[in-house]
């Protein structure tokens, strides 16, 4: 899996939270309480706390990073909550760990405990007991029958899914640029490539793949957008990705780079001078169950 420094999972983590698809959240929670038997809280209804399912839930989350996921969710969740943060990298992993919050969003406890495992390699009976599966900017990372198989593990388990931020490959900047669109294709080709060890990524594929290896199995799946919009304030970002975004596709695409070096120029004085506009779409998907329904 690809390593990512933590200086760039801090930095991008605020546009990530202002992204998240929160409208995911309420079924989640009506979900997680009534696997666990209990009336779930109306949002609703002013000033009515919500209760906590008895016993708690376990959150397996694959690809933790430096715990971005489990900081924007678990205060967005009542109930006792298990946290199992999966991650190759120990640094970021230690990371995660420290810094989840320690109540859920009654006033529960939340616990967490961090496991450093291959997670293409997870299955159903790795799951035994996990309530929800999570993941933040991962799905386009793995390859087609890396999402399959999640995908069976998750549904035979039994469990809910929520998984964000996956790049879907279409990106709008303002001003526009006669190269955006090469680049923009570059790069998607780039997120799509054949890694060293064989591995064809899914890329911008991988929301529409999962959503159907998902649905195959009979589960209820829930799309939306949850985009990146990175205005003048967030210069410091919008550089780190423009460099990132017009680097992949260079590497892509060799014969690009006598006018892309020119391109990110201009493009990074517009971001330093407060001109630039950027979306940068991703998709989220929540899983649940075949047995369940989302509510109306």
């Amino acid at each position: 899996m690809t390593a990512f420094a933590p200086d760039w999972l801090y930095l991008r983590e605020p546009a990530d939270a202002a992204a998240r698809a929160t409208e995911l959240v309420d079924p989640l929670r009506d979900f997680l309480a009534e696997t666990a038997g209990v009336q779930p809280p109306h949002p609703a209804r002013e000033g009515s706390a919500p209760r906590t399912p008895r016993g708690g839930f376990v959150v397996r989350d694959l690809g933790c990073g430096t715990g971005s996921l489990g900081r924007w969710l678990a205060a967005r969740l009542p109930g006792t909550q298990h946290w199992i943060l999966h991650d190759h990298d120990r640094d970021l992993l230690s990371r995660a760990q420290a810094s989840l919050p320690e109540t859920a969003l009654d006033g529960s406890p939340v616990d967490v405990v961090a496991e450093q495992r291959d997670i293409t390699a997870l299955r159903a009976a790795d799951l035994a007991g996990t309530s929800l599966v999570t993941a933040s900017a991962l799905l386009d990372l793995l390859t087609r029958a890396e999402i399959t198989a999640l995908a069976t593990a998750v549904v035979e388990a039994g469990c809910a899914a929520l998984l964000m931020l996956s790049v879907t490959g279409k990106v709008a900047l303002s001003p526009a640029d006669p190269l955006d669109p090469a680049l923009a294709a570059a790069f998607n080709a780039h997120q799509r490539r054949v890694t060293e060890d064989g591995r064809r990524l899914l890329g911008p594929n991988a929301v529409d793949v999962a959503a159907t290896a998902f649905s195959r199995l009979g589960a209820t799946v829930v799309r939306a957008d949850s985009a990146w919009r990175l205005g003048p304030d967030q210069a410091e970002l919008q550089r780190q990705w423009l460099e990132g975004w017009v680097g992949a596709a260079v590497e892509q695409l060799p014969q690009l780079r006598p006018v892309a070096d020119g391109y990110l120029q201009r493009r990074l004085e517009m971001a330093a001078a407060g001109e630039l506009h950027a979306v940068i779409h991703h998709g989220d998907l929540l899983v649940l169950p075949p047995s369940l329904e989302v509510a109306a």
